[in-house]
């Protein structure tokens, strides 16, 4: 948001606000705040898109086993309280709070996945999504997958307690959350199930 303000000789200056929590909520499509600014994040392809939807199905089936938690889908917010970030918004979750009705979930999740969509990719995007799960750290997430459909080390399971050090699942292996969704684990090839 920018406002502008004149100096004494009537030059227009613009000073830069803060973005709110409260404006996240009139964003048209997917966005974050970070660094107080508003980041929009541009719709997924076809592969991104189904590979989020499968781990939030799997994780979906585990809630109604476990009964502890909740499976969140894509586009849901979730509000922080970082001094350089004010919202993620994975492209599926565990969260283990209480649910907030219409409003965005307070807290972050205690696992968050990241599916690589095109624009995620070269030096630049590895500096920011490893910035990103710096912040997830620091809010509190225990596990952040960063699935990569064109490596063959499709995820790497990064956690809390030893970020530096990711655990990597491939194909025919089964990939879990650790101590962030207990008793959950999902086959890595359903990443790729009716996507070739």
């Amino acid at each position: 948001m920018t406002v502008l303000r004149y100096v004494q000789d009537w030059q227009p200056m613009t000073v830069k606000t803060q973005a709110t929590i409260e404006d996240l909520y009139h964003v048209d499509g997917k966005a974050e705040i970070v660094n107080g600014e508003i980041i929009h994040m541009p719709p997924t392809g076809f592969l991104p898109g189904r590979t989020g939807g499968a781990v939030y199905r799997s994780l979906s089936e585990h809630e109604r086993k476990a009964k502890s938690g909740f499976a969140i889908p894509d586009n849901v917010g979730f509000h922080v309280h970082l001094p350089n970030r004010e919202s993620f918004s994975p492209d599926a979750a565990w969260f283990t709070g209480e649910p907030t009705g219409m409003r965005f979930l307070e807290d972050a999740p205690v696992f968050a996945v990241e599916v690589r969509s095109e624009e995620d990719y070269g030096p630049r995007a590895e500096k920011r999504l490893a910035e990103k799960r710096r912040d997830y750290f620091a809010a509190g997430t225990l596990c952040v997958w960063d699935v990569d459909l064109l490596s063959s080390d499709v995820i790497k399971a990064y956690h809390a307690n030893d970020p530096e050090n990711p655990l990597i699942f491939r194909r025919g292996e089964v990939a879990h959350a650790g101590e962030a969704v207990p008793g959950w684990s999902m086959p890595v090839d359903d990443l790729f199930r009716d996507n070739e």
